[in-house]
C-alpha cells in the first residue's frame, strides 16, 4: 500500500513516516506539508492512501478530501485528528465526506508513548482497510443477482427455537462501525418524521465525536437526532446516538423506557458496543424491536441479534455491495440471524415498511 503523509507539523510528518515504515506491506511514497501541497503531489506519487491531518493552513483535511472526490481520486484517507471541538467537527465532516476512518494524534509528553500509540492505531486501521479491499470468498455473501430475493419474502433466517414472531415494532436499533457515518446519513434522513417509534444507534466512536455526528445527521433529517444521555426518556420520532466512550442500554420503569449510559468494560474492544444496546432492547421491548446491522469490522451485534431473534424480533443486515467493511453484517448473515439482507439505499424504506406494517 502506497501512502502519502500529509501534515503541517514537521514533527508529526517524521513520526508518522517512521511508524509507517515499521508496518509490513506499507510504502511511504512521499510527504506533503499542507493540503495544497498534498493535492499537487497526488498525481506525482499516485498513493493508495493519505494520512491526512485534519487541521492545516491553506487547505485543511476536509477541503483536501472534497478536492480528491471532485477529481475522482481513488485514494482513500485516514484522518489524523486532534481532540478539540473544532477537530471533532471537521473529522466528523470528513467521515461523512468519505474518509475511511480517523485516529487521534497522541499528545503525551512521552515520545515513546506517542510512537507506540500511533503505531497501534495505524496498524489497526490499515489492517482493516487492507482486509476491506480483499476479494470476498465466493460463498461469503449473496451475489448481486440475489439481492431482490433477499429483500423480498420469504425470510432467509431460520426461526429461533420457541420464538413467536412479534406482531409489531416498538423500537428500531442500529449498529455500525467503519463506514457507519456515511451509512447512517444514507438511512436516517430517509426516515419520515412520523415514523412513530424511537431509534437507537451505536456507532463505534471515541468520546467527543458522536455529538458532532448527531448534529450533522439531524441537519439532514426529519426525525430529531441527538446524542443519548443518562436518564433520557425514549420518545417516538427521535434518534438517540450512543455517546462515544460509553455503553448505551435501555431500562424500563412501568410504561416508560429510559436510557442508561455506563463505562462498563468494552465488548469486542468497543465502548459503546452494539451487543449491549441490542441485548437490552430485546429485554425491554420483549421482542417488539427491529435490529439493523450496517457496515463495520468484526462481529459486534451478532449476539445482540441472537437475543432479539429469541424474543421474536426482526433483523436486517446490509448487503455487502456498498459496505465499507463487510464484517458485522457478514457475522449476522453467516449465523443465519438476518431476516433480510438489503442494499444500503433500500434499508430506510424497509424500516418504514416493517414499522408500519
Amino acid at each position: 500500500m502506497r501512502i502519502l503523509v500529509v501534515d503541517d507539523s514537521a514533527l508529526y510528518r517524521t513520526l508518522v513516516r517512521n511508524v509507517l515504515r515499521d508496518i509490513p506491506g506499507i510504502e511511504v511514497v512521499g510527504v506533503a506539508i499542507d493540503g495544497k501541497d498534498a493535492l499537487a503531489k497526488l498525481d506525482q506519487f499516485q498513493p493508495d492512501l493519505l494520512t491526512l491531518d485534519v487541521q492545516m493552513p491553506e487547505s485543511n483535511g476536509l477541503e483536501v478530501l472534497r478536492a480528491m472526490k471532485a477529481r475522482k481520486s481513488r485514494a482513500r484517507a485516514i484522518m489524523l485528528s486532534s481532540l478539540t471541538s473544532q477537530g471533532a467537527q471537521t473529522t466528523t465532516d470528513a467521515l461523512l465526506a468519505g474518509a475511511f476512518d480517523f485516529i487521534h494524534k497522541p499528545s503525551s509528553t512521552d515520545a515513546k508513548a506517542n510512537r507506540d500509540a500511533l503505531h497501534r492505531q495505524l496498524t489497526e486501521k490499515l489492517s482493516i482497510l487492507m482486509a476491506s479491499q480483499a476479494p470476498l470468498p465466493p460463498t461469503a455473501a449473496p451475489t448481486r443477482s440475489s439481492v431482490n430475493a433477499t429483500v423480498a419474502p420469504p425470510s432467509i433466517a431460520r426461526p429461533p427455537e420457541n420464538a413467536t414472531k412479534a406482531e409489531r415494532i416498538d423500537a428500531v436499533v442500529i449498529g455500525t462501525s467503519t463506514g457507519g457515518p456515511v451509512a447512517l446519513r444514507e438511512v436516517i434522513p430517509k426516515l419520515p418524521g412520523d415514523l412513530g417509534v424511537p431509534v437507537f444507534v451505536v456507532q463505534h466512536m471515541p468520546p467527543g465525536y458522536t455529538h458532532s455526528l448527531a448534529q450533522r445527521i439531524c441537519e439532514a433529517s426529519q426525525l430529531q437526532v441527538i446524542e443519548g444521555a443518562m436518564g433520557q426518556e425514549a420518545r417516538p420520532n427521535t434518534v438517540y446516538i450512543a455517546p462515544g466512550g460509553k455503553h448505551l442500554r435501555l431500562v424500563r420503569t412501568g410504561e416508560r423506557v429510559r436510557i442508561e449510559t455506563n463505562e462498563d468494560p468494552p465488548e469486542h474492544n468497543c465502548r459503546p458496543a452494539v451487543d449491549v444496546l441490542f441485548r437490552s432492547a430485546a429485554t425491554v421491548y420483549e421482542g417488539h424491536v427491529l435490529a439493523v446491522v450496517l457496515t463495520g469490522m468484526g462481529r459486534d451485534g451478532a449476539e445482540g441479534c441472537r437475543a432479539i431473534k429469541r424474543q421474536g424480533g426482526t433483523v436486517f443486515a446490509q448487503h455487502p455491495d456498498g459496505c465499507v467493511v463487510y464484517g458485522m453484517p457478514k457475522a449476522v448473515v453467516d449465523e443465519q440471524l438476518a431476516d433480510r439482507v438489503i442494499p444500503l439505499d433500500r434499508i430506510a424504506s424497509w424500516i418504514v415498511r416493517e414499522v408500519q406494517k
